[in-house]
């Protein structure tokens, strides 16, 4: 990763190299490139960055480290094996803080083994005053050029790190140098801006600067997010959580590289070396110490007439004016004044752009806290509630931890009321989610206040992202029976929203929002909400009659209260409902809701109907009209926070991706979302849903059916229908390739059961056409055409492109089944032409695959059906279908026209693999077994017994190389 820094000291030092040498006897060529950065900036990553690109340039170094014991010199005569051209600076380094992995130490000589590239030795020898003077003018006498390198003299580079740390003799020996440089000299000095005697001045007041000196001042920025993301995934690999996490970390960091890898750290060692961490875990790991150890260093060398101001930023914990920092230190005036800048002076706190002060670093203020006395820490709590009360407007999240803090309970919960209703209202629902759980997960909450905020946890809970403790906390406060009857009816209808929504608790969130019905009696407009919800047919497996029933009884209740938020609301859950059952109603109902609706609440009810209609219209094959609705829906939850329904949604993008071919970043992307929402598995279950397909089709099969059943046995009520579904018509496809057909007819009949008792067939386009194979395949043949009947009666009326190609599909292998293979194969490229137009590229080519098979069978043109599968192979390879791939590449070898088989005997690859080889070894290691790679290429097993062995021979013969036997679920 370069930076910008790396980037600006690699332009000057090309400029710096490619001056002309025999001009330096007037001196204009000396440069100065001043380094300034805070404590772990990377300045000697910088400094050992140029020190190695003038030696690569054959360009005389020399060394110095400043510490509190002197300075260390180092020196190199500048020659280097085949030096590069003046002006061209060494290939970029990865930019790595001091102790990051990866990161070259300072005592590191440079590759090419010369001393000199690097800073000197910590360890070595340390000079002062005159001594340090003497070696310092012998390391910088000028040379002479060596024969045929030009006249002049040759230029040397001085990199003089840690100025801040320099006494004040060397200080005056430093500028001596550079007050008449020698000839072709360029310096590099590093410091700590905030560490400088004189502020602003590394030399010291006393410099002259000439003006044949050209000067330069390169500040280090902090990393940006991205740069903090390549710097962490470093230490915890890629990949190892959500993007808040990082956006956090450059925030608590400052985007200092040091405190990032520091965190980092901290993570990793308290984590038990997870694959995935959450901004939750940060929050619990502290200040690094490394960082808390400068603070309190800092904060120990403060006059004691600063430290008030110091104790109170702490407290405060976010940056402030000064006014209000001042006042809560209890120093004003003058000695504010000073005491703040006696702060700013030690290094301890920094102004922003908006002119506030605050710590360099946010859990630099958290060790600062930790050691300021009990008592004192409380009143300056009491204080800083004080000054804060009378800020405009009122920062009720600050304040209601500050008043917690100093004791004062009434106020502390009042403050966190008014701070979840500005944070829900914000559209922030997670902030209120969080500070209502901590608040009412503690015993000193009077009934009362538990009465006016478990509502709004509830209300925020199910807008918001669900947190494990949530259903913890709602439950205990449901349990207490002096809560008044409608309260509790309020809090269960969320719990119980909450519990079909992210914790995919189907039927005891079903029992939640009944009772919720019957305690909202006096409630219509809640009531309304509990009873259309109740209506959602992907939230359990109860038969669709009872979801009509209850959506029956909503639109009742809502239209006799009058209230427009109600109407709303169920009108949502209307649409939604008749989208997933395939009804042609459910777009005039999608027409009817208020999209140019201005009120977040009722935005917040239509982003939900949009994107609970998208994921509908995704299962019925619209894929089209889902992405539109998809699209508006997440614009209008962004604008209303609706976190929930947002994040949703990218699993029905992901389901969107996988339908339409859009393979190329969708694993990735599908992991990390899984990881993301790990705390809630109605979320997680869309990309675990991707993850198993896409790992079916590269023929990694236990890691496709790891991603399809999860940890264990699959609750009917856990998981939506058509994901279960769609799941079992992957497993049933696996089961008849591995010639288990018994396996696969029973999947596939408990699979059929499922559909049969919810009622909607139009979730069935996954499932149908493998079911009815694993029938055939069976000899149940009365029984697959009982299903196909049952099938076709139950789209009867429904508006569902993709089971009316999953219709055409079993239709055809009822055809091939009877002997008609002409037929079949018509069908099957109907079924083709149905899904290309949907787009749905797999499953045309899977069709189309089917047809050609049929023509082969049948009459048909052969010399169309052999360029057909050739086609289809063409088009597998191109999505990322290995295995597909293999497979009808197998089929076509079997059909290939006999002029272009292979001549009889086998042709000599000495070490290298044939083809066939290959394509085993290929699909052995995705983790198939003999068996199932004699399936997929009809070879047999003991064929493929031969292959593999002499593939693992040639490999471990030539490389070292073998052939891998599986994967864990996350390779997929």
């Amino acid at each position: 990763m370069d930076t910008v820094s790396d980037e600006a000291g690699d332009r000057w030092l090309a400029r710096v190299l490619a001056r002309d040498a025999t001009d330096a006897e007037r001196a204009p060529g000396a440069a100065l490139l001043l380094v300034e950065g805070p404590a772990g900036a990377g300045r000697s990553r910088l400094a050992r960055r140029l020190l190695a690109g003038a030696r690569a340039s054959g360009v005389r170094t020399v060394a110095v480290a400043f510490s509190p014991f002197g300075a260390a010199l180092a020196g190199s005569g500048g020659t280097g094996a085949s030096p590069r051209p003046q002006g061209a600076p060494r290939a970029p380094e990865r930019a790595l803080p001091e102790g990051a992995p990866g990161a070259r130490p300072a005592s590191t000589p440079h590759d090419g083994g010369a001393p000199g590239a690097a800073l000197p030795p910590t360890g070595g020898e340390h000079l002062t005053g005159e001594a340090f003077a003497a070696a310092l003018d012998r390391l910088l006498a000028p040379r002479a050029r060596a024969a045929g390198e030009g006249p002049g003299v040759r230029p040397v580079l001085l990199v003089a790190e840690d100025v801040h740390l320099a006494d004040r003799a060397a200080l005056r020996q430093l500028r001596r140098v550079l007050g008449e440089p020698p000839a072709g000299l360029a310096t590099v000095l590093t410091y700590r801006p905030e560490e400088l005697r004189e502020p602003g001045l590394p030399l010291g007041h006393a410099a002259r600067l000439p003006a044949g000196l050209t000067v330069q001042r390169l500040p280090l920025a902090p990393l940006d997010t991205a740069q903090v993301r390549a710097v962490v995934e470093e230490v915890l690999g890629p990949d190892c959580g959500p993007s808040e996490l990082f956006a956090r970390i450059a925030q608590r960091s400052a985007g200092n590289p040091q405190v990032a890898v520091d965190l980092a750290r901290l993570l990793r060692d308290t984590g038990e070396h997870r694959e995935r961490y959450t901004v939750r875990d940060l929050e619990a790991v502290g200040a690094p110490p490394r960082l808390a150890h400068l603070a309190l260093a800092r904060a120990a060398a403060l006059p004691e007439a600063a430290r008030p101001v110091v104790r109170a930023a702490a407290v405060l914990g976010e940056p402030v004016e000064a006014e209000e920092l001042c006042a809560v230190a209890g120093v004003t005036g003058e000695a504010g004044t000073r005491a703040l800048v006696g702060a700013l002076r030690g290094g301890l706190l920094t102004e922003d752009t908006g002119g506030r002060y605050g710590f360099f670093a946010p859990p630099a203020a958290s060790a600062v806290y930790a050691e300021i006395p009990g008592p004192v820490r409380r009143e300056l709590h009491r204080t800083a509630a004080h000054v804060l009360g009378h800020r405009r407007p009122v920062p009720w999240m600050a304040l209601a931890r500050h008043r917690r803090h100093a004791g004062e309970v009434r106020g502390w919960l009042y403050a966190v009321e008014q701070a979840a209703r500005e944070r829900a209202a914000a559209g922030d629902h997670q902030a209120a989610v969080d500070l209502l759980e901590q608040t009412l997960s503690g015993p000193a909450v009077p009934l009362g206040a538990r009465a006016r905020l478990a509502p709004l946890l509830a209300h925020s809970a199910v807008l918001g992202l669900r947190s494990e403790q949530t259903v913890t906390v709602l439950r205990q406060i449901l349990s207490e029976q002096s809560l008044p009857v409608a309260v509790r009816g309020e809090i269960r209808l969320d719990l119980g929203l909450l519990l079909c929504n992210q914790a995919v608790s189907g039927m005891q969130g079903r029992l939640e929002l009944q009772q919720a019905v019957e305690e909202l009696a006096e409630r219509p407009v809640m009531a309304a909400r509990a009873m259309s919800a109740l209506a959602m047919p992907l939230l359990s497996t109860v038969p669709l009659e009872r979801n009509l029933y209850w959506l029956e009884r909503a639109e009742k209740t809502g239209a006799a209260s009058g209230d427009e938020e109600a109407r709303t609301s169920v009108a949502a859950n209307r649409a939604g409902t008749l989208m997933y059952t395939g009804d042609p109603a459910a777009w005039a109902a999608l027409d009817a809701l208020p999209r140019d609706t201005d009120s977040p609440v009722y935005q917040q009810h239509v982003a939900r109907g949009l994107c609970n209609a998208a994921d509908g219209a995704l299962w019925l094959g619209e894929l089209g009209p889902a992405r539109e609705l998809l699209a508006e829906g997440v614009a209008m939850a962004t604008r209303s926070g609706a976190a929930y329904v947002e994040e949703g949604a990218r699993g029905t993008g992901l389901l969107l991706d996988w339908a339409e071919g859009r393979w190329d970043e969708l694993p990735a992307r599908a992991r990390a979302f899984v990881a993301e929402v790990e705390t809630m598995p109605g979320m997680a279950v869309d990309g675990r849903m991707v993850l198993g397909m896409l790992s079916l089709c590269r023929g990694e099969w236990q890691q496709a059916t790891a991603w399809l059943t999860g940890d264990g046995p699959r609750d009917r009520d856990a998981v939506a229908v058509p994901h279960l579904a769609a799941a079992s018509g992957a497993l049933v496809r696996m089961a008849l390739v591995r010639e288990d057909v018994a396996a696969a007819a029973e999947e596939a009949s408990d699979a059929w059961d499922r559909v049969r008792d919810k009622g909607v067939w139009v979730w069935a386009a996954e499932l149908a056409p493998w079911a009815v194979e694993a029938a055939l395949r069976a000899g149940r043949r009365e029984a697959a055409r009982g299903m196909v009947e049952e099938y076709a009666a139950g789209l009867a009326g429904r508006r569902a492109p993709a089971s009316d190609a999953a219709l055409l599909w079993c239709r055809a292998l009822e055809a091939e089944a009877d002997g008609e293979p002409a037929a079949a194969a018509a069908l099957f490229r109907e079924a083709a032409v149905v899904y290309a137009g949907l787009p749905r590229p797999y499953a045309a080519v899977l069709a189309t695959e089917s047809a050609a098979r049929c023509a082969l069978a049948g009459d048909g043109d052969t010399d169309a059906a052999v360029a057909e599968l050739a086609s289809c192979v063409e088009r597998l390879t191109e999505l990322g279908a290995g295995w597909d791939a293999a497979r009808v590449r197998a089929l076509l070898r079997a059909h290939r026209p006999a002029e272009d088989r292979r001549p009889r005997g086998r042709p000599g690859y000495g070490d290298e693999l044939s083809p066939r080889e290959q394509e085993v070894a290929d699909l052995a290691a995705t983790g198939l077994t003999n068996k199932e790679i004699a399936a997929t290429l009809h070879l047999s097993p003991r064929t493929v017994e031969q292959h593999v062995a002499r593939a693992r021979r040639k490999l471990e013969s030539r490389s070292g190389q073998t052939l891998s036997r599986g994967r864990s679920a996350r390779g997929s």
